[in-house]
């Protein structure tokens, strides 16, 4: 079993920067790849970005390409996501997921409760 717990959300304006943590819990925790998943309201949640259980392996939405960067820390068991140069449509709830590497949401057994980033425009 793993408990993943984000934080760092907020209200930022547009062209600032966030970054996101996800503290994973469970003696595996390490083993699993992540992803950051992100909901707006009255839209589907959508993939934002995976990195592999190594962390030599990333893979990004064209959508946040160049602006957002995850990296892992497997010694503390924390996954971050660098957001930078923020836009309104950026705006949603994040979701931090543990499970097998890919941009599925049905390939993550775990979730985290999420975490809120507003931008103001």
């Amino acid at each position: 079993q793993v408990q993943l717990v984000e934080s760092g959300g907020g209200l930022v304006q547009a062209g600032g920067s966030l970054r996101l943590s996800c503290a994973a819990s469970g003696r595996t925790a390490s083993y699993y790849a992540m992803g950051w998943f992100r909901q707006a309201p009255g839209k589907e949640r959508e993939f934002v970005v995976a990195i592999s259980w190594s962390g030599g392996s990333t893979y990004y939405a064209d959508s946040v390409k160049g602006r957002f960067t995850i990296s892992r820390d497997n010694a503390k068991n924390t996954v971050y996501l660098q957001m930078n140069s923020l836009k309104p449509e950026d705006t949603a709830v994040y979701y931090c997921a543990a499970g097998s590497y890919g941009f599925n949401a049905s390939g993550y057994d775990y979730w985290g409760q999420g975490t809120q980033v507003t931008v103001s425009s």
